[in-house]
């Protein structure tokens, strides 16, 4: 399954890279007040006001950024602080940053949504265009709470083979308690480790009068995550070992162009991918060999993040975003990282890395909804505490993840 040039392609080529004015340890007191001088954010937090999450309605609902430090904490989210800054609109795509935002796939392909009507067999950059509704412009905030901020849009695409999609995208974002990060992490955080854990439950429903079908074609929820890399960020994806024969590569590596060797390795089950902001590359984990975890470590900073996203049991259809009239338009990847770095000899986009995860295809009848959920946890500390909670979600420690690259 080899795919071509995606989102971050499109947006080297649109010029969009903001690297200045963002401060190099950069606090969340620091980007709350530059968010609130150019929008409004929304700021979540536990009762003690160290775990903190700011959401913007303006920007779909996403999570710009967060901490588990209160106010002065270290904060983790990538802001595009020039793009926010001139508050205008480019045509094609408005890389805002954020550390989970709502997009909706398939990118490319016979359904895509990114193209218009008729697109193909060539898929050209000059007709890539990312839909309004989860690119630019505010969706309505339906509650909203201490710990929590529910977010709704209603909207129609049509795809490139013509079907047309009516759809109501409900998004909510709130704190996570003790309790659901030892459910959905498997982990207890000790008292000495700083912690701020949230999820986004995101839920698309069919509200138009036909079933969104493989003929058809449909959409997934797409879940994107940036953070601020270091010189010593590595991310880690557990994944499913087997004969490749029977479950196929163990990644995809060739978004834009194969990854290297140095930057790119898998040992024990687990993938090791050096994340620095320095050497652009994606990679994508299939149905088969992805489990519902994810991770990284930045050894410069001691944080730990790890996520997880629903994974239904069983489930294989999986939307497919290569550049191209597909002929396994359902054969896409799950969870995918990706590292920003130098673009066609000029600068970084950002730079950034990511984390990002999927929903099955959303074969929905009229009425029908399907439901995704990603979780982030970020776990600042000491180096002994990390090491245990690491081996406790990923299986591995961090001597393991810090030789990876050495």
């Amino acid at each position: 399954m080899k795919h071509v040039v995606v989102a971050f392609a499109a947006l080297a080529l649109a010029g969009c890279a903001a690297p200045g004015g963002r401060q190099a340890t950069p606090t969340f007191s620091g980007d709350v007040s530059f968010l609130m001088a150019h929008t409004h954010a929304i700021v979540l937090s536990d009762k003690s006001g160290q775990a903190r999450v700011a959401v913007v309605p303006l920007y779909q609902g996403r999570v710009m950024t967060s901490t588990a430090g209160g106010r002065g904490g270290m904060s983790y989210g990538w802001i595009n602080r020039e793009l926010v800054a001139s508050g205008q609109r480019k045509p094609q795509f408005n890389p805002l940053g954020g550390e989970d935002r709502f997009w909706l796939g398939p990118e490319g392909g016979q359904f895509s949504i990114y193209f218009p009507k008729g697109t193909g067999p060539k898929f050209d950059f000059k007709d890539w265009l990312v839909p309004a509704p989860i690119d630019w412009g505010g969706w309505d905030v339906v509650e909203k709470g201490q710990t929590s901020a529910r977010f709704r849009k209603a909207f129609s695409l049509t795809n490139v083979s013509g079907t047309r999609l009516d759809i109501v995208a409900d998004r909510t974002v709130r704190l996570l308690e003790p309790a659901d990060v030892k459910k959905y992490f498997g982990i207890e955080v000790p008292p000495t480790v700083k912690a701020v854990a949230y999820e986004s439950d995101n839920n698309v429903k069919n509200a138009g009068d036909k079933p969104w079908t493989r003929e058809t074609g449909t959409v997934s929820i797409w879940i994107l995550c940036m953070y601020n890399p270091s010189p010593a960020t590595t991310v880690v994806i557990p994944y499913v070992e087997g004969p490749e024969e029977k479950l196929g590569p163990i990644a995809n590596d060739t978004y834009f162009g194969k990854v290297s060797p140095s930057r790119l390795k898998a040992k024990g089950g687990v993938l090791y991918f050096k994340c620095d902001g320095k050497e652009r590359g994606k990679i994508g984990l299939s149905p088969h060999r992805a489990k519902p975890i994810a991770g990284s470590y930045d050894a410069a900073n001691k944080v730990l993040t790890l996520a997880t996203y629903t994974k239904p049991e069983g489930a294989t259809d999986y939307v497919n975003s290569m550049w191209e009239i597909q002929k396994e338009p359902f054969k896409g990847d799950v969870v995918n990282s990706y590292n920003d770095g130098p673009v066609n000899g000029g600068p970084p986009l950002g730079p950034f890395y990511e984390i990002e995860s999927s929903s099955p295809a959303a074969f929905l009848k009229p009425g029908e909804s399907l439901k995704h959920c990603h979780r982030t946890l970020h776990l600042q500390g000491s180096e002994a505490d990390l090491d245990a909670l690491a081996k406790a979600a990923l299986g591995i420690g961090l001597a393991e993840i810090k030789a990876a690259f050495k």
